[in-house]
């Protein structure tokens, strides 16, 4: 085969991967920036690396962890750029058939506690968490993505269970604090506002 012809079916290759991925890479990169325009940017930046280290793809069957691999690095290298460390929660479909609980949280439109204990806790971990729990990796695609082994790849998948459950749970914490402090001051506005309960405290200061 000549060289036009290799490149030709490479780029075959990259547009089928496109058609069949760009999808999840941009719901991936989307979660991780916190931004639509520039996770389309990156998602793009993603094929188009792709294309350029084709050869460095050793076994096709394996190209979608492969292209999280890519999404993955460039993701960490614009957060380091930017640092960047906030998280938006988006609905996508399922592909798993029992989808964890942290799966369940994550395609839920929540933008309070669990926003906030997502970015709290270290990237690497955060991207472990989606990549597996929204990506729906495997075991072994995870760590292809992260560039680590299986068991590397799970020991940083539990930590950031672990990470996000403290996190969580101090920020569910914090967030019944302050729930608390405002029903104290709004009833001491309410009491400050009410003529007949301030000549109420006036007759028993009186007494």
């Amino acid at each position: 085969m000549t060289a036009a012809a290799d490149r030709s079916a490479d780029r075959a290759f990259i547009e089928d991967l496109f058609a069949r991925h760009h999808a999840e890479i941009y719901a991936y990169l989307m979660r991780m920036m916190r931004d639509a325009d520039l996770a389309a940017d990156l998602a793009q930046d993603t094929f188009i690396r792709a294309y350029r280290a084709i050869e460095s793809l050793e076994d096709r069957a394996k190209a979608r962890a492969w292209l999280y691999q890519i999404a993955h690095r460039i993701a960490l290298d614009e957060i380091r750029h930017r640092r960047i460390v906030r998280f938006l929660p988006l609905t996508v479909e399922s592909h798993g058939a029992a989808p964890s609980a942290e799966h369940l949280a994550m395609e839920m439109r929540l933008s309070g506690p669990l926003a906030r204990a997502l970015a709290r806790i270290p990237e690497r971990q955060r991207a472990a968490l989606l990549l597996a729990e929204v990506g729906d990796l495997t075991g072994l695609e995870l760590a292809g993505a992260l560039g680590v082994s299986h068991v590397a790849a799970r020991a940083l998948l539990t930590r950031a269970r672990e990470s996000l459950r403290l996190a969580l749970a101090d920020e569910k914490r914090q967030e019944k604090e302050r729930e608390a402090a405002a029903d104290v001051a709004f009833a001491e506005k309410t009491r400050a506002a009410d003529p007949r309960r301030r000549a109420d405290d006036s007759d028993r200061a009186g007494r």
